[in-house]
């Protein structure tokens, strides 16, 4: 890599890690260009120099985010058996990175957000984020014939709305009122789903 590419790929980090904090301290509401730009210590126009829009960088933030969560995941889950038991743990660990971070849940799940670039749509990458977490654990428990297609495919639609639901109660309207009441409900609803 030439020192040009050196250069113009540390500026662009300089960029995504300032939108990175502003979205994870203040959510959407808080991004703009002059901000991000103020943030990283360059001025707006430079910018763009490096990104069409604060869409794309947005839009970045977000593979980094869905990174960054499952680098948590992975090590939360380590020790956890293969199948249902590893999806319910794949489940608690990635709600949990919410609860960390309510900015990026905002983001995720609150913000009328439309897509953010011409690269691969924003909304697919996170109404599918928790599927592609378990997706390994869900072709397992169909090879192992505990579930058939069509049933891993009832579950992870009810994963897929269960778990920012209660996210919602909890980091919107605080209830349950502590984490533990929350882990407990979070528990005996991802039970019952996987049960089922």
């Amino acid at each position: 890599m030439d020192n040009k590419a050196i250069q113009e790929q540390r500026m662009r980090e300089y960029f995504i890690q300032a939108t990175r904090e502003i979205l994870k301290g203040e959510g959407l509401r808080g991004i703009s260009v002059r901000n991000i730009a103020s943030k990283a210590g360059y001025s707006y126009a430079t910018l763009y120099n490096y990104f069409k829009d604060v869409k794309e960088l947005i839009f970045e933030c977000v593979q980094d985010f869905q990174d960054e969560c499952e680098e948590m995941v992975q090590s939360e889950i380590q020790n956890t058996p293969q199948g249902l038991e590893r999806i319910k743990a794949i489940t608690m660990a990635y709600m949990k990175y919410f609860i960390q971070y309510q900015g990026i849940f905002e983001l995720f799940f609150l913000e009328g957000v439309v897509d953010m670039s011409g690269k691969k749509p924003t909304i697919e990458l996170i109404v599918t984020f928790l599927d592609r977490l378990c997706e390994s654990d869900w072709e397992y428990c169909i090879s192992q014939n505990q579930l058939t297609k069509e049933q891993a495919e009832i579950h992870k639609a009810e994963l897929r709305y269960v778990a920012p639901g209660l996210l919602l109660f909890y980091l919107n309207r605080k209830h349950p009122e502590s984490y533990n009441e929350f882990k407990a409900l979070s528990e005996r609803q991802l039970n019952f789903i996987l049960k089922n």
